[in-house]
């Protein structure tokens, strides 16, 4: 099936070597390009394709066209989502190869969920929609995930626990089990979690304290 990425930055190439990498072990998908709102049609995007054009060019289009958000901003994958109102899109699951999971008939998610190599998730694990999963994550058991949530490498998380919705967990951040985590949290690289935080709140340090800008 014919993919593009929306995000033709840093990011935007990690996607399409994603794809590459799934394609090794089943040729799956054939990007057809990238689609951006701040770079010009045609500029090249590496090796991987060129630019098609923005939102205007997606909402045109009129054939199926599988489409990832490439972009770790999980307010603006919100927004974008929102925006893409053709009904030839669809928003695959990308899954990297290297995925170990402990049970997979009891792992559940939704759509334009975007993980990365070489991650664990066990088992009876539900993840909502547009999730980044970052490197090397670990997701415990139980685990009651929502959706736009960016989690990045090396975070690891606990079993039993829960995260809202439109959360930023940091790099190599550890939260204990049995945490809830609500909406709009955002937690420091290598902060450990063990108190249940506030919603739209930064948490930083060992233990992870509330931190005001």
């Amino acid at each position: 099936m014919r993919i593009a990425i929306y995000g033709a930055g840093g990011f935007g190439k990690e996607v399409a070597c994603l794809i590459t990498r799934i394609n090794a072990q089943q040729q799956q998908w054939e990007l057809i390009g990238f689609f951006d709102d701040g770079k010009p049609a045609g500029s090249l995007v590496s090796r991987y394709g060129k630019v098609l054009g923005g939102m205007e060019t997606l909402l045109q289009v009129d054939e199926p066209l599988a489409v990832a958000i490439a972009i770790s901003d999980n307010k603006a994958v919100r927004r974008l989502r929102k925006a893409i109102t053709n009904p030839n899109v669809t928003f695959p699951n990308l899954i990297d190869p290297t995925l170990f999971m402990v049970d997979p008939v009891t792992v559940v998610m939704g759509e334009g969920n975007i993980i990365q190599n070489d991650c664990m998730i066990s088992c009876d694990v539900s993840l909502g929609d547009f999730n980044l999963i970052n490197d090397h994550v670990v997701v415990g058991h139980d685990n009651r995930i929502g959706s736009f949530n960016d989690i990045m490498p090396g975070a690891h998380l606990s079993g039993g626990v829960t995260v809202g919705n439109n959360n930023m967990l940091g790099v190599a951040c550890v939260v204990l089990q049995g945490i809830t985590i609500g909406d709009g949290v955002t937690l420091g690289a290598n902060s450990v979690l063990m108190t249940q935080p506030r919603n739209n709140k930064t948490y930083l340090g060992v233990p992870a304290r509330r931190f005001n800008f």
